[in-house]
Protein backbone atom coordinates (compact mmCIF):
# COMPACT_ATOMS: atom_id res chain seq x y z
CA UNK A 1 0.00 0.00 0.00
CA UNK A 2 3.07 2.28 1.21
CA UNK A 3 4.38 1.50 -1.99
CA UNK A 4 1.56 2.30 -4.24
CA UNK A 5 0.90 5.34 -2.41
CA UNK A 6 4.65 6.35 -3.16
CA UNK A 7 4.79 5.42 -6.70
CA UNK A 8 1.38 7.86 -7.12
CA UNK A 9 3.25 10.85 -5.56
CA UNK A 10 6.09 10.70 -7.85
CA UNK A 11 3.43 10.11 -10.22
CA UNK A 12 1.91 13.27 -9.62
CA UNK A 13 5.22 14.98 -8.64
CA UNK A 14 6.68 14.42 -12.27
CA UNK A 15 3.51 15.57 -13.94
CA UNK A 16 3.54 19.14 -11.55
CA UNK A 17 6.74 19.81 -12.99
CA UNK A 18 6.23 18.84 -16.25
CA UNK A 19 3.28 21.45 -16.62
CA UNK A 20 5.14 24.27 -14.70
CA UNK A 21 5.60 27.04 -16.76
CA UNK A 22 8.76 27.60 -18.40
CA UNK A 23 11.11 30.70 -17.39
CA UNK A 24 12.46 32.63 -20.21
CA UNK A 25 16.66 33.47 -19.52
CA UNK A 26 16.86 35.99 -21.79
CA UNK A 27 15.10 39.46 -21.96
CA UNK A 28 13.45 41.04 -24.87
CA UNK A 29 15.90 41.78 -27.62
CA UNK A 30 14.69 45.56 -27.77
CA UNK A 31 15.04 47.42 -31.54
CA UNK A 32 16.17 45.02 -33.59
CA UNK A 33 16.01 48.17 -36.63
CA UNK A 34 18.32 50.08 -33.98
CA UNK A 35 20.60 47.85 -33.80
CA UNK A 36 21.18 46.50 -36.67
CA UNK A 37 21.58 50.56 -37.57
CA UNK A 38 24.61 51.10 -34.62
CA UNK A 39 26.63 47.31 -35.63
CA UNK A 40 26.89 48.54 -40.07
CA UNK A 41 28.00 51.96 -38.41
CA UNK A 42 30.36 49.87 -35.91
CA UNK A 43 31.48 48.06 -39.63
CA UNK A 44 31.33 50.56 -41.38
CA UNK A 45 34.15 51.06 -44.13
CA UNK A 46 33.18 50.93 -47.71
CA UNK A 47 30.59 48.75 -50.02
CA UNK A 48 29.01 46.01 -47.45
CA UNK A 49 26.83 43.10 -48.64
CA UNK A 50 24.03 41.44 -46.89
CA UNK A 51 22.71 38.09 -47.81
CA UNK A 52 19.19 36.86 -46.86
CA UNK A 53 18.08 32.83 -46.70
CA UNK A 54 14.70 31.38 -47.60
CA UNK A 55 13.93 35.38 -48.30
CA UNK A 56 10.70 34.86 -50.56
CA UNK A 57 10.05 37.66 -52.87
CA UNK A 58 12.34 40.45 -51.64
CA UNK A 59 15.02 40.04 -50.06
CA UNK A 60 15.41 41.47 -46.41
CA UNK A 61 18.60 43.89 -45.70
CA UNK A 62 18.36 44.97 -42.18
CA UNK A 63 22.05 45.75 -42.18
CA UNK A 64 21.38 48.53 -44.81
CA UNK A 65 23.99 46.90 -46.99
CA UNK A 66 25.10 48.78 -50.28
CA UNK A 67 23.99 45.43 -52.00
CA UNK A 68 21.48 43.12 -50.63
CA UNK A 69 20.98 39.40 -52.20
CA UNK A 70 18.72 36.38 -51.81
CA UNK A 71 18.49 32.47 -51.43
CA UNK A 72 14.96 30.83 -51.92
CA UNK A 73 13.46 27.41 -53.85
CA UNK A 74 12.13 30.30 -56.09
CA UNK A 75 14.77 31.90 -58.24
CA UNK A 76 15.02 36.10 -59.16
CA UNK A 77 17.70 37.10 -61.05
CA UNK A 78 15.96 40.61 -61.10
CA UNK A 79 16.39 40.74 -57.39
CA UNK A 80 20.33 39.28 -56.36
CA UNK A 81 18.03 36.05 -55.81
CA UNK A 82 19.50 32.49 -56.33
CA UNK A 83 17.88 29.12 -56.45
CA UNK A 84 18.85 26.67 -53.41
CA UNK A 85 17.11 24.72 -51.29
CA UNK A 86 19.15 24.88 -48.26
CA UNK A 87 18.36 21.43 -46.46
CA UNK A 88 20.18 20.04 -48.82
CA UNK A 89 22.17 22.36 -51.54
CA UNK A 90 25.47 24.53 -50.14
CA UNK A 91 24.99 28.84 -50.27
CA UNK A 92 25.65 29.15 -53.92
CA UNK A 93 28.14 32.26 -53.20
CA UNK A 94 31.90 32.27 -52.69
CA UNK A 95 33.90 31.98 -49.84
CA UNK A 96 33.91 35.46 -47.46
CA UNK A 97 31.44 36.85 -49.75
CA UNK A 98 29.18 38.58 -47.42
CA UNK A 99 29.55 41.09 -44.68
CA UNK A 100 25.92 40.03 -43.34
CA UNK A 101 24.21 36.78 -43.65
CA UNK A 102 20.35 37.14 -41.95
CA UNK A 103 17.57 34.34 -41.45
CA UNK A 104 13.68 35.47 -41.15
CA UNK A 105 11.24 32.46 -40.16
CA UNK A 106 13.41 30.15 -41.91
CA UNK A 107 16.19 27.63 -39.92
CA UNK A 108 13.33 26.27 -38.15
CA UNK A 109 12.82 24.31 -41.58
CA UNK A 110 16.06 23.46 -42.30
CA UNK A 111 15.72 19.50 -40.23
CA UNK A 112 18.37 18.35 -38.01
CA UNK A 113 19.07 15.19 -39.25
CA UNK A 114 18.30 13.76 -42.95
CA UNK A 115 19.34 10.40 -44.80
CA UNK A 116 20.09 10.95 -47.60
CA UNK A 117 20.93 7.92 -48.39
CA UNK A 118 23.47 8.30 -45.41
CA UNK A 119 22.82 10.58 -42.16
CA UNK A 120 23.42 14.15 -42.85
CA UNK A 121 22.74 16.87 -40.12
CA UNK A 122 21.45 19.89 -42.35
CA UNK A 123 21.27 22.61 -39.81
CA UNK A 124 24.86 21.85 -39.06
CA UNK A 125 25.64 22.00 -42.32
CA UNK A 126 23.93 25.26 -43.34
CA UNK A 127 25.93 26.76 -40.19
CA UNK A 128 29.24 25.61 -41.77
CA UNK A 129 27.78 27.46 -45.16
CA UNK A 130 27.08 30.33 -43.34
CA UNK A 131 30.11 30.54 -41.70
CA UNK A 132 31.92 30.50 -45.10
CA UNK A 133 30.47 32.78 -47.11
CA UNK A 134 30.69 35.65 -44.17
CA UNK A 135 33.68 37.87 -44.09
CA UNK A 136 35.79 37.98 -40.96
CA UNK A 137 33.75 39.78 -38.54
CA UNK A 138 30.53 39.50 -40.60
CA UNK A 139 27.09 38.60 -38.79
CA UNK A 140 24.43 35.90 -38.84
CA UNK A 141 21.45 37.52 -37.84
CA UNK A 142 18.58 35.11 -37.09
CA UNK A 143 14.70 35.44 -36.22
CA UNK A 144 12.73 32.19 -35.84
CA UNK A 145 9.71 30.74 -33.82
CA UNK A 146 11.19 29.27 -31.03
CA UNK A 147 10.87 27.43 -28.08
CA UNK A 148 8.29 27.59 -25.32
CA UNK A 149 5.93 28.97 -27.98
CA UNK A 150 3.42 27.00 -29.66
CA UNK A 151 4.60 28.87 -32.94
CA UNK A 152 7.71 26.56 -32.50
CA UNK A 153 5.91 22.82 -32.85
CA UNK A 154 2.30 23.90 -34.80
CA UNK A 155 3.79 24.82 -38.25
CA UNK A 156 4.00 21.15 -39.63
CA UNK A 157 7.03 22.01 -41.74
CA UNK A 158 8.78 23.21 -38.65
CA UNK A 159 11.13 20.40 -38.16
CA UNK A 160 14.44 22.07 -36.06
CA UNK A 161 13.26 23.26 -32.64
CA UNK A 162 15.09 25.97 -31.21
CA UNK A 163 15.77 27.04 -27.52
CA UNK A 164 18.06 29.66 -25.67
CA UNK A 165 20.86 27.56 -25.89
CA UNK A 166 21.03 26.03 -29.60
CA UNK A 167 23.33 28.67 -30.13
CA UNK A 168 24.75 29.75 -27.27
CA UNK A 169 26.11 25.99 -26.40
CA UNK A 170 26.35 24.52 -29.70
CA UNK A 171 28.03 27.20 -31.91
CA UNK A 172 29.54 29.97 -29.94
CA UNK A 173 33.67 29.38 -29.57
CA UNK A 174 33.27 28.76 -26.35
CA UNK A 175 31.62 25.52 -26.73
CA UNK A 176 30.77 24.60 -29.91
CA UNK A 177 29.05 20.93 -28.77
CA UNK A 178 28.11 20.85 -32.89
CA UNK A 179 31.48 19.97 -33.68
CA UNK A 180 30.26 16.48 -32.82
CA UNK A 181 28.35 16.75 -35.73
CA UNK A 182 30.93 18.24 -37.94
CA UNK A 183 30.86 21.70 -37.31
CA UNK A 184 33.74 23.61 -37.88
CA UNK A 185 33.27 27.69 -38.22
CA UNK A 186 33.58 29.73 -34.97
CA UNK A 187 31.36 32.21 -34.13
CA UNK A 188 30.67 34.27 -31.29
CA UNK A 189 27.05 35.11 -29.85
CA UNK A 190 26.91 39.27 -29.69
CA UNK A 191 23.58 39.42 -28.57
CA UNK A 192 20.00 37.50 -28.21
CA UNK A 193 16.97 38.08 -26.96
CA UNK A 194 13.38 37.85 -26.92
CA UNK A 195 10.82 39.53 -29.90
CA UNK A 196 7.41 38.12 -28.84
CA UNK A 197 7.34 34.77 -29.42
CA UNK A 198 10.53 34.73 -31.58
CA UNK A 199 13.70 34.09 -30.87
CA UNK A 200 16.66 37.26 -32.07
CA UNK A 201 20.63 35.83 -32.42
CA UNK A 202 23.13 37.83 -33.63
CA UNK A 203 26.15 35.99 -34.18
CA UNK A 204 30.00 37.13 -35.57
CA UNK A 205 32.36 35.23 -37.19
CA UNK A 206 35.60 35.05 -35.22
CA UNK A 207 38.68 36.85 -37.34
CA UNK A 208 41.51 34.45 -38.46
CA UNK A 209 43.59 35.49 -36.03
CA UNK A 210 41.27 36.99 -33.36
CA UNK A 211 40.48 35.01 -30.02
CA UNK A 212 37.98 32.35 -30.51
CA UNK A 213 35.51 33.76 -28.65
CA UNK A 214 34.37 36.73 -25.75
CA UNK A 215 35.28 39.55 -29.05
CA UNK A 216 31.97 41.04 -28.94
CA UNK A 217 29.06 41.86 -26.50
CA UNK A 218 29.65 38.94 -23.41
CA UNK A 219 26.29 36.91 -24.06
CA UNK A 220 25.91 36.57 -20.35
CA UNK A 221 25.12 39.96 -20.02
CA UNK A 222 22.27 39.90 -22.50
CA UNK A 223 20.81 37.35 -19.71
CA UNK A 224 18.63 38.00 -17.04
CA UNK A 225 17.63 35.99 -13.65
CA UNK A 226 20.62 33.31 -14.17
Amino acid sequence: MLATLRHTLQRLDVIVRSIRPVRLRYPAFGDLDAFCACYAVARAGGDTSSLDLGCGPTPRNPFVATASYGIDIRPDPAHNMRHADLAVDPIPHDDASFDYVTAYDFIEHVPRVLYAPGRRFPFVELMNEVHRVLKPGGAFLSLTPAYPFAPAFQDPTHVNVITEDTFPLYFDARHTHARMYGFRGAFTVVRQGWQKRHLVTVLAKAAPDGPRSGAAADPEGERQGR
